[in-house]
């Protein structure tokens, strides 16, 4: 069996990264406090380390070889992820500040309406929400929870299980009294669907588990996000497929009403994930166990 090779010193894949990232060996030294012999020689030495060289030297510049392209990137990750570690543990980031990305019809219609108990419970801890619509990629590597919608099968992410659904077709009030003068077929038939893109289980789904293969799903309204399409269906446009998690309070209150008593189960869930082996502060770990609480008390 090979030999692993042993990791270099932090201080050379130091003076790596900056010296790859600015694409001078002088604008690294500077920015690192060093000399530019020092970082030369650093380099040099990891360079004798690898095996492998990493930089061409050309007379007035620098370029990474194949070598030092592919390995750069793993190196920026490290530094960033101790750097953020170290903030967070021992700087300014011992601050309370937890910040979650979540799926907006999720915080709308699931977790705004129990948000008052977690902060009941956990005064001390700030809370930033960004929705998984607009986000930059730097947005979206500092999130330290995300809540997302799918199997639950993501490499390389840690998932707990928020939410049991069945999808139920979902109306105003307004709409309902004249879908209870029609046969299914014909509410079916003659009353707008409006559907969610993104979604493996929809209308198309739902029909054939109800048992109405012969009616066409594709007529109706598309829409982006399920928060549009259930406002829509509260407004009187058509029917929705609701998840039973997020129309609950809806149904409860009047906005919306369920006009057939025919639900399919879905095997899609939402969960609140983080990276595999990542660090995660108290924070974090306190909203991550109120969650998976709320979820468990149903």
């Amino acid at each position: 069996m090979a030999r692993k090779k042993n990791t270099p010193p932090l201080n050379w894949l130091r003076s790596f990264e900056a010296a790859a990232r600015l694409m001078s060996f002088t604008r690294a030294a500077a920015e690192l406090n060093m000399t530019q012999a020092a970082i030369s020689q650093q380099i040099k030495g990891l360079e004798a380390h690898l095996g492998a060289s990493l930089f061409n030297r050309l007379p007035r510049s620098l370029e990474l070889t194949e070598t030092g392209k592919a390995y750069l990137p793993a190196v920026h990750e490290a530094m960033e992820r101790l750097a953020a570690a170290t903030n967070e543990i021992f700087g300014e980031g011992r601050g309370r500040l937890l910040t979650v990305r979540v799926n907006l019809v999720f915080f709308t219609r699931w977790l705004a309406p129990r948000l008052a108990r977690f902060r009941d419970r956990h005064p001390d801890i700030g809370l930033r929400f960004n929705s998984n619509i607009w986000l930059t990629e730097h947005e979206k590597v500092a999130a330290q929870l995300d809540i997302r919608y799918g199997k639950g099968n993501w490499p390389g992410l840690d998932a707990d299980r928020l939410t049991w659904d069945s999808l139920m077709p979902v109306c105003s009030p307004e709409l309902a009294r004249g879908v209870a003068a029609q046969s299914m077929d014909e509410a079916l038939t003659v009353n707008t669907l409006l559907h969610v893109i993104g979604y493996e289980e929809g209308w198309g789904y739902w029909l054939r588990r109800a048992g109405f293969t012969h009616l066409d799903a594709s007529h109706g309204m598309q829409f982006d996000t399920l928060i549009t399409a259930l406002e829509m269906a509260e407004r009187g446009h058509g029917i929705a497929l609701g998840r039973t998690s997020l129309v609950a309070g809806a149904l409860a209150e009047g906005g919306l009403v369920a006009p057939f008593d025919v639900e399919a189960p879905t095997s899609e869930a939402f969960y609140v994930v983080s990276a595999r082996g990542q660090y995660q502060p108290p924070q974090a770990r306190a909203f991550r166990d109120w969650l998976v609480e709320e979820a468990a008390a149903g």
